[in-house]
Parts: structure tokens; sequence; C-alpha cells
């Protein structure tokens, strides 16, 4: 456990949940340091899915073994994106820190697609949303985490997580 009693949180989901705006609120909130999942990624899968090829495991093994290596270097907290699609790939993270919390910014498809339309500058395209959905696999109930509502206020969700981390 880290020092503050507070564990790494890995903000999860498919492209759209809105990781990023929840993972930068919930780490202000928490008063840890942030990371963006995708920074972490390599040029070659930037290039792959801005292309609109879905990403496999292979080409995910990198980037998670990244992701992994930050969370394993945090002694005090952190919040770091990633969809982390699979259980697998979820175990692949917690074996950098056993302790981590997942938290599953779960939202229906169709708001999903509407927020990818919406944004601009950004690699990932519309067209592999149903790719990530299909991965997805929800956190089972001997997971570390929970699933919210990432249709509901990012603010609110960030101080809710928040104050319920504080209580663990």
């Amino acid at each position: 456990m880290a020092q503050r009693g507070l564990p790494v949180v890995v903000v999860m989901g498919v492209s759209g949940s809105g990781k990023s705006t929840v993972g930068r609120a919930l780490a202000a909130e928490l008063g840890v340091e942030y990371a963006e999942g995708d920074e972490f990624h390599p040029e070659a899968n930037i290039a792959k899915m801005a292309a609109g090829i879905p990403l496999d495991d292979a080409d995910r093994a990198p980037w998670l073994d990244l992701v992994a290596a930050w969370m394993g270097e945090r002694t005090d907290g952190g919040v770091v994106t990633c969809s982390a699609l699979k259980r697998v790939y979820r175990d692949r993270l917690r074996a950098a820190a056993p302790d981590a919390f997942f938290l599953h910014l779960a939202a229906p498809r169709d708001e999903l697609a509407h927020r990818m339309a919406d944004r601009t500058g950004h690699f990932m395209p519309s067209s592999l949303l149903d790719s990530q959905l299909a991965a997805l696999e929800p956190l089972a109930e001997d997971e570390r985490g929970q699933t919210v509502d990432a249709t509901r206020d990012p603010a609110d969700l960030a101080r809710e997580t928040a104050a319920e981390l504080r209580e663990l």
C-alpha cells in the first residue's frame, strides 16, 4: 500500500469514456501525480490506431509494461489512464502495483460514439469503438475497483471516488 494509504488508480474504459477528464480531476482531488496512458504508446501503436487498425495483444504488451512500470514507481498513490480492456491486461498492471484500484468508466455505445465524433486532436478514430467494446471484459468481483456511470459529471465522479479511496 502507498505511504499515504492511497493506491495507484487506473481509470479504465473504452475510448470516449472520459478517462483523461476524470483521471486529471481525480489526481487533483487526491493530490497525487497523474499520467496519461496514451503517452506511453509507441509511435507504431498510434500510427496503427490512427489508420483505423485495432491493436492486438502483442501491440499492447510493451505499452502495458510501460504503464505498469510507472505504476510500480509510485510510493504515494497516483492516477493513470489506461483502457485496461481485458482481465489479463489488468493482471499485468497489478503485477507492478498489487494494490491498484481500477475505476471503470462505463457509458452506452451511442454516448461513446457521440463523444468520439465530437473530439478533435485525438488519434483514435470512432471506427475502432466497436472493436474496443468487443474486447472489453468488465471488472470481475475479485478485482479491486468499481464501475461507474461515465455519463455523470466528471468532477462529481472524481470527488466521490476520492472520498471512497480515502476510506479504503
